[in-house]
C-alpha cells in the first residue's frame, strides 16, 4: 500500500522483534535455503481490476459504468500464454480479496462501504474487508464470484503458470465483515474485550471511552466532492481502533491509513512482547523445525487467524502469497505461519514487503520468507544512476552487502507503489529503462518482477482521481493505455502498438526469456568494475560490468547508462576473475545473447582477459564466452 508516515515508521520500530544478536547476525553463506530452484524466477506483477479494462474514458473519480472495469474471465488461455511466452512463471493477482468499495453490492448479501473510511471510488486493495472471498468487481456475476477466482486459478496452472496473491496481516478494513466464512471461523474482533487497549487475544487495539473521528483536509473530499448518502464525514466506530499504521488517535491524520485498523499479534502497547520465542539457532533450522516448534504452543488469536486464512487459499490452489508491510508484524509469527504454510505445501512462493536492510536476514532465516523486496539497496540505487544521482559503481557495494542473501532479494523496477519506470519522474523515458532492466535481472540468482504495462512503456500519466500521476492508480477505476494498446480489445496480440512499443515488449520478452533459461545467472557473480576503472584503460564512468558463471556457461554482461554517449574502450577481466571462472590463456569468441548482433574477441593472456566494446547509448550486450 502507499507509503509512509512518520506514525508508521515509528511503529515499525516499537514492533521491532529482534535481539541485538539476531540483527548483528550476517553468515558468509545463507545456511538455511529453501528456494533454491534451478533457473531464475519471474513474477510479472498484474493489477487484476485494471488488466482487462478496454474502457479509455478515464474520468477522473469515475464509476465503472463511466470508466469500466477488468474481470476474472479477462484472463483468457491467450492472454495467459502471451504471459508465460513473455518469460514468466509466476503471476501476482494484485487486488484480489475482498477490499472495501463505494459500490452498492447489497443484493448480493454485501454491505455498503462508506466513502469516509474508503480511498478512492474502487478502493485500496490492502484495506481487507472478507479474507474468505474476492473482490466482486472482478466478476462477471458478483454472485458467483469466488467459482469464478477458481477457474482462474485453474486456468493460470492450465496455462503453465503459478499463482500469487495478496495477504496484509497488519491490518484490514475498518468495516471487516466475512459473510462467506468457512464454518466454525470468527470475524476478526467478534470475541474482543473492547473496555481495554490492550488484550493479548484481542484481535484489535482500543481507545476505551472514545469514538472514531474521520480525518479531516481541506483540499480531500471523498470521491472528489460527489454528493453519497453515506459521505457525511461521520463513521460509526465506537470504541475507537488503533489505525493500521500505528497512529493511537481516535482522529487519525488524513496521511495515516485511516481506512484500515492495525491487527494486535500480542505486542503490547509498550513493545513487549506477550508470546513464545524462538530458541537461539533456529535462524539455522529449516521451516520443518519451526513447525515443530510451534506444534502444541499457546499464541495469540490473530495467528490461528491469519494462518487459517492462508492456509484456506492453498486449498483452493493459489501458490504463494505476497505480504504487505511485513515488517510491522513480529518475525515469530511469520515462522509459525510460513512454516505451517510450507508444510502444507513446500514450494510455495513467499514474499514479503520489507523495506529495512537491518531487517532482511532475520526475516529470511527466522520468518522463514523466501523473497524480499530489494527496493532500498537495488532499485533506489538504478533510480539514481538513471536520474543523475548515482555512478554505477554504486551497484558493486549492495551486491557485496547482500552476498550471502543474494538468492532472496527480489528485484523489480516498477510495481503498484512505485513511480512507473517510464514516467517522466522516474526514468522519463522506456529506453532509459532498458539498461536498468538488464542489470535488475542479470546481476543475481534472485527472482525478477516486472509490473503489466511495464514491457510496453506505460508512464502512468492518468488523472484517476485518488493519488497522484505517475503511479497507475490503485484505488479507482481506471483503464492502461500502453498495456490496453498491447490488449487489443481482447485479441492480446499487440495489435495496437507502435513500432517502438513492440520493440521494446522484444527487449523484455528476449531478456526475460533468457534468464529463464541461463545456468550462469543462478552460478556465481564477480563485478569488474573496480579493475576497469582503475587500470586506466579508457573505461567509462558510465558503463557497468560484471560476469556471471556455472560450470556449463560464461557470461560478460556490460551495460551503457549513459542516456546520449556511445562508448568504444577496453574492458578487462582481472587474473583473479579468470582464474574463479576457469579459463586458460587463448582467444575467446564473446557473442551478445540478447539480439545476437554484437560479437568481440577476448583475449586472455598471462591470466588477464580483455575485449574491445563498442557500445550504444542505454544498450546493454550479455556476452557468452
Amino acid at each position: 500500500m502507499l507509503k509512509k508516515s512518520a506514525v508508521a515508521l515509528s511503529t515499525i520500530v516499537l514492533f521491532s522483534t529482534l535481539s541485538c544478536e539476531q540483527k548483528n547476525m550476517k553468515a558468509k553463506t545463507d545456511t538455511v535455503s529453501e528456494t533454491n530452484s534451478e533457473h531464475k524466477i519471474v513474477v510479472y506483477q498484474v493489477f487484476t481490476r485494471l488488466f482487462g479494462n478496454t474502457n479509455t474514458t478515464n474520468k477522473p473519480w469515475g464509476t465503472i459504468e463511466e470508466n469500466g472495469v477488468g474481470k476474472f474471465n479477462d484472463f483468457t488461455d491467450k492472454a495467459l500464454q502471451e504471459i508465460k511466452e513473455l518469460g514468466v512463471t509466476h503471476i501476482w493477482y494484485t487486488g484480489v480479496p475482498h477490499h472495501a468499495v463505494v459500490r452498492d453490492y447489497t443484493k448480493y448479501g454485501i454491505s455498503n462501504d462508506d466513502p469516509d473510511v474508503v480511498k478512492g471510488r474502487a478502493g485500496s486493495p490492502y484495506a481487507v474487508k472478507d479474507y474468505y472471498n474476492v473482490n466482486p468487481d472482478l466478476a462477471v456475476d458478483p454472485a458467483k464470484r469466488l467459482e469464478e477466482f477458481v477457474a482462474l486459478i485453474e486456468r493460470t496452472h492450465k496455462n503453465g503458470l503459478k499463482l500469487v496473491i495478496d495477504i496484509v496481516p497488519n491490518h484490514i478494513a475498518r468495516r471487516y465483515e466475512g459473510k462467506t466464512n468457512p464454518k466454525g471461523v470468527k470475524d476478526f474482533g467478534a470475541d474482543d474485550d473492547k473496555t481495554v487497549e490492550y488484550k493479548r487475544n484481542n484481535n484489535f487495539y482500543y481507545i476505551p471511552n472514545s469514538k472514531f473521528e474521520v480525518p479531516t483536509d481541506a483540499n480531500y473530499k471523498p470521491l472528489g466532492g460527489e454528493k453519497h448518502p453515506l459521505a457525511d464525514g461521520k463513521f460509526e466506530e465506537i470504541p475507537a481502533k488503533w489505525t493500521g499504521n500505528g497512529s493511537r488517535l481516535a482522529k487519525p491524520d488524513i496521511n495515516d491509513w485511516y481506512e484500515t485498523v492495525k491487527i494486535n499479534y500480542g505486542i503490547k502497547p509498550d513493545g513487549t512482547k506477550d508470546f513464545p520465542m524462538l530458541p537461539d539457532g533456529y535462524d539455522k533450522k529449516d521451516y520443518k523445525a519451526h513447525a515443530d516448534f510451534w506444534k502444541g504452543k499457546d499464541v495469540p488469536d490473530s495467528w490461528k487467524k491469519f494462518k487459517d486464512i492462508t492456509h484456506y487459499w492453498i486449498e483452493k490452489g493459489v501458490d504463494g502469497f505476497r505480504y504487505d508491510m511485513a515488517e510491522m508484524v513480529p518475525v515469530e509469527f511469520w515462522s509459525y505461519m510460513n512454516s505451517s504454510i510450507k508444510m502444507k505445501n513446500p514450494n510455495a512462493f513467499l514474499l514479503a514487503e520489507v523495506y529495512n536492510p537491518a531487517e532482511y536476514r532475520n526475516y529470511i532465516r527466522l520468518g522463514k520468507m523466501d523473497y524480499l523486496y530489494d527496493k532500498v539497496q537495488m532499485y533506489d540505487t538504478l533510480k539514481n544512476i538513471v536520474q543523475g544521482r548515482g555512478l554505477p559503481k554504486h551497484i558493486s557495494g549492495i551486491q557485496e552487502d547482500l552476498k550471502d542473501i543474494e538468492h532472496h532479494m527480489l528485484h523489480f523496477l516498477d510495481n503498484h507503489d512505485e513511480q512507473r519506470l517510464a514516467s517522466p519522474q522516474f526514468a522519463g523515458d522506456a529506453k532509459k529503462g532498458m539498461p536498468l532492466m538488464v542489470v535488475s535481472a542479470t546481476i543475481s540468482s534472485s527472482p525478477t518482477m516486472i509490473y503489466f504495462g511495464q514491457e510496453v512503456g506505460e508512464p502512468g500519466a492518468i488523472d484517476a482521481g485518488f493519488g497522484k500521476q505517475s503511479r497507475t492508480s490503485i484505488f479507482d477505476y481506471v483503464g492502461v493505455p500502453h498495456h490496453q494498446r498491447w490488449m487489443n480489445g481482447g485479441k492480446f496480440d499487440g495489435g495496437q502498438l507502435s513500432k517502438e512499443e513492440k520493440e521494446l515488449r522484444d527487449f523484455y520478452k528476449r531478456l526475460l526469456n533468457f534468464t529463464l533459461k541461463s545456468s550462469a545467472l543462478m552460478g556465481d557473480y564477480e563485478q569488474i568494475q573496480d579493475a576497469n576503472l582503475e587500470a586506466g584503460l579508457g573505461y567509462d564512468f558510465g558503463l557497468y560490468s560484471f560476469v556471471r558463471w556455472s560450470e556449463e556457461e560464461k557470461l560478460v554482461i556490460v551495460t551503457n547508462f549513459n542516456q546520449n554517449t556511445p562508448v568504444q574502450c577496453d574492458v578487462m577481466i582481472p587474473a583473479d576473475v579468470v582464474k574463479k571462472m576457469n579459463l586458460k590463456d587463448g582467444k575467446y569468441q564473446l557473442k551478445d545473447q540478447l539480439y545476437g548482433k554484437s560479437t568481440t574477441e577476448l583475449i586472455i593472456e598471462n591470466g588477464v582477459g580483455k575485449f574491445v566494446v563498442k557500445i550504444s547509448p542505454n544498450e546493454s550486450f550479455i556476452y557468452k564466452i
